[in-house]
């Protein structure tokens, strides 16, 4: 939280030191955008490290790099360096920084808790955060007053060191010995993809972040112009109203469970989304600070049930051994929906001006609602992800590499009844997403033309190794579809692995 607060300092000093070298409202909605663009550009690659790599060490590594990064800007601000151009490189350089970092720190989380405190758990990370927001910017303008405008950029690469004893001090859980190697970079970024593309309770989490966070940007980008422009006050009452809008997450995040237990997610969320579009009409009203001020802790409180509760689905819906991925592709969707919001708003700003676009925004807010219904969030909660461990290892006849492939995994179903086929074939439907889930790039069914109820399914692995870890990722819930599919057979399946033989490797006919 000592470190967030650092955090919070630079970033509403930055949205400041924009304002007073060049207050275009493209220019000033770029900081957002530098800010945002990295985690959109590199966090599904960190995600990927973070599940390749021990965390801690990734994280040690990753936020050392971005202590010299912060020290450095604080030095050329202090010395009067800075113009528009470095400032907004210097933002996205630290926003990469946070973007390598941000889903491992997500990914650790399970690791510190059980699973049934995992949504208080998320619940109390972003209280630390929005108590940090609420200190943070209302101290940056404080000091900005007294020390001048380098201070809070000082104060920010210093209080990162924070992070870095923590992280020295902790110690995670001993982890399942594995006898597989690591994955590689590149495969192990096409297994998150596919992973999360028939990872339906992941997809609509996605779905819904992109309805939400592409609106709300608007607040976060234009909060400079509305605080100078719009009430007339100066980087104190900046820090005030974004120290007002973590206050109201911070109150949001207390009644968070209270409305979670009477209203479910869902609803949660809708009323959070109408809260927003509350907050962006008001600030496209405000004259007065005191109205600044109200939609702002709207604001707030609004941003962590919304926030919140996306994470947590997103947590629910993944299996530990593609969490960094997966985390890391919500943390993408969600930061590119803000460089891509922020932008846009900035843009529309210039044109017709500050009210009118935030009005605009909240209409956006507004008529997400609707059209998202059908996408429910944490559907995956009651969902046993763990690893069931059940399949047989295959049998092979000679050692095999490792990386020799592809392989091709046929399983052989006799139908007992003619009348099974329709629930049958809807398992297996079922069945084809798990496959492709844990690693599979290519699926297929096929029906035998010469004897009645037999069925073929067959799925190609990128290689041996690839298939040996499927063996390790196939989940509990898996586990019981696949009994539901047996129970309709005449007899158990008959499963074959073939991998690759390059024609006449083994020479040529005399």
């Amino acid at each position: 939280m000592v470190s967030n607060i650092g955090t919070w300092m630079y970033n509403a000093a930055s949205g400041w030191l924009m304002v007073s070298l060049n207050s275009n409202a493209l220019l000033v909605a770029l900081v957002q955008v530098a800010t945002s663009l990295p985690m959109f550009l590199f966090a599904l690659a960190a995600g990927a490290l973070a599940d390749i790599f021990d965390k801690r060490r990734f994280l040690i590594g990753v936020e050392a790099g971005t202590t010299l990064l912060s020290a450095l800007f604080a030095a050329l601000v202090q010395f009067g360096h800075v113009t528009p151009g470095p400032l907004l490189l210097f933002m996205f350089l630290i926003g990469a920084g946070g973007a390598l970092s941000a889903p491992g720190w997500q990914a650790v989380v399970p690791q510190l808790v059980p699973a049934q405190d995992l949504a208080p758990a998320v619940a109390a990370n972003s209280v630390g955060i929005n108590i940090s927001r609420a200190i943070g910017p209302a101290l940056a303008g404080s000091i900005i007053g007294v020390a001048g405008i380098a201070a809070p950029f000082w104060v920010n690469a210093i209080s990162n060191l924070g992070v870095i004893a923590a992280l020295l001090w902790w110690r995670a859980p001993p982890a399942r010995a594995d006898r597989l190697p690591a994955e590689r970079f590149g495969s192990a970024m096409r297994t998150g993809f596919r992973h999360a593309r028939h990872n339906p309770f992941l997809r609509a989490t996605l779905i819904r972040a992109i309805a939400f966070f592409l609106f709300a940007s608007a607040y976060w980008a234009l909060l400079p112009l509305v605080a100078r422009d719009q009430i007339a006050g100066g980087p104190g009452l900046y820090g005030i109203l974004l120290g007002a809008i973590g206050a109201g997450a911070v109150g949001g995040a207390a009644a968070l469970p209270w409305a979670k237990s009477r209203l479910g997610p869902d609803r949660v969320v809708v009323a959070a989304s109408i809260g927003t579009a509350l907050a962006l009409v008001l600030f496209g009203l405000a004259r007065l600070a005191l109205v600044g001020f109200v939609a702002s802790l709207l604001a707030g409180a609004s941003w962590i049930a919304v926030l919140a509760n996306l994470n947590v689905s997103a947590q629910v819906a993944l299996p530990n051994w593609v969490r960094g991925r997966g985390l890391a592709l919500f943390v993408t969707v969600f930061y590119g929906a803000m460089t891509l919001g922020s932008a846009l708003w900035g843009m529309v700003a210039d044109h017709v001006g500050l009210p009118l676009t935030l009005m605009l925004a909240a209409a956006g807010t507004l008529l997400g609602i609707p059209l998202t219904r059908r996408w429910k969030l944490q559907a995956g909660a009651g969902v046993d992800l763990t690893p069931s461990m059940h399949w047989p290892a295959p049998i092979v006849t000679h050692q095999i590499d490792s990386d020799r492939g592809p392989v091709l995994v046929t399983v052989e179903y006799r139908l007992a009844a003619d009348k099974d086929r329709a629930a049958f074939l809807h398992a297996l439907a079922l069945l084809a997403h798990g496959r492709r889930r844990d690693g599979a790039y290519a699926w297929d069914m096929f029906e035998d033309t010469a004897t009645e109820g037999v069925f073929l399914e067959t799925f190609r692995v990128e290689s041996w190794v690839e298939h040996l870890r499927q063996h390790e990722r196939v989940t509990h819930a898996d586990r019981v579809l696949q009994q539901r599919i047996h129970g309709l057979l005449e007899r158990p399946a008959v499963v074959r692995h073939l991998i690759t033989v390059e024609p006449g490797a083994g020479g040529e006919a005399g």
